[in-house]
């Protein structure tokens, strides 16, 4: 490795999973090599862990549980405050790291590091308000009040688009509630999670802690089942495709367990006419071209009113015309890679499906061939009626265009696809506006008004419906998921009367 933020971050040799505060030694797991999808080219070495290696960490964590659920709330905020400046003194290694292995440009890179960084500061402020409801009884010198516990030990497993902050969002959480957890990492980026983890490490040992925060890179079988069919893991929350949360799901609802899914996006933007056409552009552009369209709130369906429509989309495509695509930790980049050959191999398949049902090519489509790494052009598709293909979710630049002449029907056609994670409306109307937000409008988890799909801050829950899975994280109440609600009574009185009146004896 030849990239000086790797060596600031200690990511410089071959590892494998940690637990109690140290790297286990394990000769058993195969090597993973880790490839920059910039260009293909090998950048570290994991060796991935084995079953005997996860045993290791669940009992490491388990133990960590019995006395971290005992340390009160503020005083495991603290903990988290000082990860939360560890963080901020190697931003820019950090979010450098999540370019060379991931593909998203430097400022993005930084950006998800900033978001670890925000809910690090939310969970601070939330380790003095886990707060329980108190209750009126229907009996004399009885008092009822709900608390909040600790749940146990929790699983995450995270995705390749987001290597940093849905750890965050999930651990930073989870830690100030009491719980302890094991994250597995995607495969694709592992060397985040090292790096993660080696910070996690230095500030929790330093403080006397360990074991609260572990991970474990491993492959599906050795690891990912694991984890879901683990009964002393009473929480997975999982962060991938519908399929795989199809399967998560069922697996962990056979053992009464719980889960948090945050599953794909197929996420539209409607524009009608009076919308300002200046931020409407900026804000579809950041939405579907990010990322090269690997967020689960990319925008994939442009939904514009016919007036508007033709000139628009004219706009949208001189602006694709104009982004540079290359090295994401180039200077004045603003459109990396895809992840490997596989994505790109997904979004020509995608491209040509369209054509096939009778899509216009409006610009881009092809795959950039003549260069190393895995890079696209940002792709725009025209048609009169919603093509079969866009009612699937392809992790890559294209967005489908269609015109809409009611906005009743655009509300419904964005509604009509399986997820329900992010959606927007650019509109000048207010009447519009409430509409779009109203029980009859956006089927969405996240519901925007004159902002793009893409780009949600911690502080308001974050998640979708319908097949996104339904599950929350970062902000507002998300916290009661890594929780167990208690209701407890209190009788100070001298007598033992019974609930509802009943008369016993």
């Amino acid at each position: 490795m030849t990239h000086s933020f790797l060596e600031v971050l200690g990511v410089s040799t071959i590892q494998e999973g940690a637990s109690d505060g140290s790297w286990l030694e394990t000769t058993s797991g195969q090597v993973l090599e880790v490839r920059s999808p910039a260009d293909n080219s090998v950048i570290g070495s994991v060796r991935m862990a084995s079953s005997e290696d996860y045993e290791k960490v669940v009992t490491s964590a388990q133990q960590a549980f019995s006395t971290w659920r005992l340390l009160p709330a503020p005083q495991r905020g603290e903990v988290i405050r000082q990860l939360g400046e560890e963080f901020r003194k190697h931003k820019s290694e950090l979010g450098a790291l999540i370019s060379l292995e991931m593909g998203k440009i430097r400022a993005e890179g930084e950006g998800e590091v900033q978001e670890c960084i925000d809910i690090f500061d939310f969970a601070v402020g939330l380790s003095r308000q886990l707060y329980g409801l108190t209750m009126h009884s229907e009996r004399a010198s009885h008092r009822m009040y709900e608390q909040w516990q600790p749940l146990g030990v929790m699983g995450i497993i995270t995705a390749f688009n987001f290597p940093m902050a849905v750890w965050a969002w999930n651990a930073a959480i989870a830690a100030v509630c009491g719980d302890t957890m094991i994250w597995k990492p995607s495969e694709l980026t592992p060397l985040s999670a090292i790096a993660i983890q080696k910070i996690v490490d230095r500030v929790f040992n330093r403080m006397g802690h360990s074991g609260v925060m572990c991970t474990v890179v491993g492959d599906r079988d050795e690891v990912g089942e694991r984890m879901i069919n683990d009964r002393r893991l009473p929480l997975i929350s999982a962060t991938g495709s519908c399929r795989m949360g199809r399967h998560v799901g069922a697996v962990v609802a056979g053992r009464l367990g719980r889960t948090i899914l945050e599953l794909g996006g197929n996420n539209a933007i409607i524009v009608d006419d009076s919308a300002d056409l200046e931020l409407t552009l900026r804000g579809i552009v950041f939405g579907a071209v990010g990322t090269a369209g690997q967020r689960c709130t990319t925008t994939r369906r442009l939904l514009l009113q016919r007036e508007i429509a033709e000139g628009f989309v004219e706009r949208l495509a001189a602006a694709y015309k104009t982004v540079p695509i290359g090295d994401p930790l180039e200077e004045g980049i603003l459109m990396g890679p895809l992840i490997n050959e596989g994505a790109v191999a997904n979004f020509k398949a995608a491209v040509a499906a369209a054509l096939e049902q009778g899509g216009r090519l409006v610009v881009g489509g092809r795959a950039l061939e003549d260069r190393s790494g895995h890079f696209v052009e940002p792709t725009i598709i025209w048609s009169e009626e919603p093509l079969p293909i866009s009612y699937e979710e392809t992790f890559a630049p294209i967005l489908y265009v269609t015109p809409w002449d009611d906005l009743g029907a655009a509300i419904a056609q964005q509604n009509s696809v399986d997820q329900g994670l992010s959606s927007a409306i650019f509109t000048g109307r207010m009447r519009s506006a409430e509409r779009f937000l109203s029980a009859a409008g956006s089927d969405c988890g996240i519901a925007n008004v004159n902002i793009g799909t893409s780009g949600a801050e911690i502080g308001g829950a974050f998640g979708g419906e319908k097949d996104t899975g339904g599950g929350r994280e970062a902000g507002s109440d998300s916290w009661k998921a890594y929780m167990r609600r208690q209701t407890c009574t209190i009788n100070y009185g001298d007598s033992l009367p019974l609930a509802q009146g009943i008369e016993f004896g």
